[in-house]
Formats: C-alpha cells, structure tokens, sequence
C-alpha cells in the first residue's frame, strides 16, 4: 500500500524526522511518502498557525491524493482532519486521534505531554471532541516551542520524562501520549524510563492505516464525510482541479 504522511508546517527537517520514524514502523511492502506544503507557518502552535496550515496543506494534497491509499496527518491538533476525510475516497487518520485510540486500548486513562501551555487548550478540546474526555487524565506542557522540541531532544527528553512521571503520580496516567510530531523517536527511551506505554501518533496512525487497508475498510461516505457537493471555487487554487467540481 501507498501511504502519504503529510506534515502540515513548512519544516523540512521535520518533515524528515517524521518520515524517518514512520518507515521504521512500516511493514515491508508499505510505501511511504512524506511531505510538507509549499507555504505556511514553519511551526503549527495557534488557531491562526492552523488555519494557514490547513489551507496550505489542503492545496499541497489534492493535487495527488490519487497516487495513494491512505493520509495521515502528522500534526498532533489533526488539522483539517475532516475536511481531508471529505476530500479523500480512502483513509485519512490524524496522529493526535490514532494515539488516542490506541492508548483507550492500552490503559484505563492517558495524559498528553504537549508542548507550550498554549497547546493545552487546543488539546482539551480536541479530547472532548473525539469522545474521550474521560478517558484522560491530563494534558501537561513541557514549556517548549514546537521547534525547540525538534531542534533540541536532550532537553526533549528531560522535560517529557519529568511531566510523565507527574502525570503518572499525580494525574492517574497509565499511557503517555507524545503531543507533537515533532517529537519522533524518543517514545521508546521516554517507555523506558517511565515503565508505562509511551506513544507516537505517527507511529500509531500507519499501524492503523495498514490495519484498514488490510481488513478492507474505508471510511464512510453516506453521511458525516460525504463529499462535498459540486459547486465552483473561484479565485480558489489556480490550477487545481476539485475532483467534486464544475
């Protein structure tokens, strides 16, 4: 199977951490493509940030969403998240979601370690939104940029490992849940210090991607993520065709 893993900020060193960690975990016959779009924010940490992203990310992806069998989001807010699985006929699965899910399997409660406390909101309500508000224990911040958390794992590590043993002691977590994509690849030395399932979205997300497209599944169309209707667009992505268009 084809499977696209979009970074919706503009970092490419990320962008190429993220890829690093998601063909580790790929089963072999999984092809992996990773990409960032063209324009954006170099970092995804607000409201406005996300909605440049989203937009950007959206262009970046319709132009070859047929090349593959399933998307995964690789931002922890699952940006666009509905908005792709209207557009796309196959599976699109955001990491923040994925992890989630996983950890409902994995233990009774989880707790996020995201990144500045600005974050903790966005993530609360991310929670609430899938359903999953008790099934968490907490959402803490590590105080750390969404770059600083890329560009510098030594202090990576020591500020997830100290708001993971917080938010097992104080919080009742028994599964962590990395709150950033930029974190790739430090879940299995965090696992070890800690003793408890320690979770990468992305990680989670291509298991799952290949789980669906194994069982045969795709996501349902009747009803919540139907595809749009048709309609013009103007002035909108000169040279990108809506499948579902004019």
């Amino acid at each position: 199977m084809k499977v696209l893993v979009l970074n919706p900020n503009t970092s490419s060193e990320m962008t190429a951490s993220i890829d690093r960690v998601a063909r580790q975990y790929a089963r072999p016959g999984t092809e992996i493509t990773s990409w960032n779009p063209d324009r954006g924010p170099l970092s995804i940490e607000g409201a406005f940030d996300r909605q440049i992203a989203i937009e950007a990310s959206l262009e970046k992806v319709l132009k070859a969403k047929e090349r593959f069998d399933s998307c995964i989001i690789a931002c922890f807010g699952d940006p666009g998240l509905q908005a792709f699985r209207e557009a796309f006929d196959t599976n699109v699965l955001g990491i923040a979601e994925s992890a989630m899910l996983t950890a409902c399997i994995l233990g009774h409660k989880f707790s996020v370690l995201s990144v500045l406390a600005r974050s903790r909101p966005s993530a609360e309500s991310l929670i609430r939104n899938y359903g999953l508000q008790d099934r968490c224990a907490s959402v803490r911040a590590t105080g750390l940029s969404v770059l600083e958390v890329h560009s510098n794992q030594e202090r990576l590590i020591t500020r997830l490992t100290e708001e993971g043993k917080k938010a097992i002691k104080e919080d009742g977590a028994e599964v962590l849940l990395l709150g950033c994509a930029g974190m790739a690849g430090v879940d299995k030395i965090i696992q070890s210090a800690l003793n408890v399932p320690v979770l990468d979205g992305v990680v989670c997300a291509v298991k799952l991607a290949e789980s669906l497209y194994d069982y045969g599944l795709k996501t349902s169309k009747v009803g919540f993520f139907k595809t749009p209707e048709k309609k013009n667009y103007p002035g909108l992505w000169p040279g990108v065709r809506l499948p579902w268009g004019q």
